[in-house]
């Protein structure tokens, strides 16, 4: 029986990659890769040849579970790989993982960057209790998500796309009010940005739009005098 390594790789600059993360998507028999030519640049860096990577993304992963366990269970080992970050996250490869317990095959983590965590990590607000709702939905389904986030007191992370950003902004003002919120864009990137102030002074920030990956970190709702009584 094989194994599966759920591997994180950088979330934009190559150089934050770990040791064991090179050296697992070295030695094993083949990659699955969400884009194969951004996984191609990473393993080029670090003088990585794989003959066997196989496309593995939303369109087409459950398809691809059945011959990716099949691959397993006959003794080869293979690793998952998203864009950036870690695999599953807001990424392909719930099913397959889900499918590998399932099976008996063994699954194995390589930890590595997280937008997730390093965009709480540096925003200042409290990271010891905090919920993530991953990209947030369209439209009206967006603002019904809000409204059920009203209330909550935790810090609240989204992940948003830039031609989205100002619409997203624009709702959270409208219903859950003016509170603090750190916006990370294109983080360890070249042009890496971090905003942080009230929703109102985002609306402003941006109001030209916005380029490259984003992770929104929304306060909680501040207790009045009243509740905490």
């Amino acid at each position: 029986m094989g194994k599966l390594y759920i591997v994180g790789t950088p979330i934009g600059n190559l150089e934050d990659i770990t040791i064991r993360a090179i050296k697992v998507l070295r030695e094993v028999d083949f990659l699955l890769s969400e884009d194969k030519r951004r996984t191609y640049i990473l393993l080029n860096k670090y003088g990585i040849r794989k003959k066997d990577m196989i496309s593995f993304n939303e369109k087409n992963a459950r398809k691809k579970i059945p011959m990716v366990i099949e691959k397993l269970r006959g003794g080869k080992t293979g690793a998952l790989v998203s864009n950036a970050g870690m695999p599953v996250i807001s990424d392909p490869g719930c099913d397959l993982v889900d499918a590998c317990w399932k099976e008996g095959i063994e699954v194995d983590v390589v930890p590595g960057p997280s937008a997730l965590i390093s965009a709480v990590a540096v925003s200042g607000f409290p990271g010891s209790k905090f919920i993530f709702e991953g990209f947030l939905p369209r439209g009206k389904r967006r603002r019904r998500l809000l409204r059920t986030l009203r209330d909550e007191k935790r810090v609240m992370v989204f992940f948003e796309s830039p031609e989205r950003l100002l619409d997203t902004l624009k709702d959270i003002m409208d219903i859950m009010g003016n509170r603090e919120v750190f916006i990370a864009r294109e983080m360890t990137k070249k042009f890496q940005e971090f905003f942080r102030g009230t929703v109102e002074e985002a609306i402003k920030h941006f109001q030209k739009g916005a380029l490259g990956e984003i992770t929104i970190v929304l306060s909680g709702k501040v207790e009045s005098e009243e509740e905490k009584i």
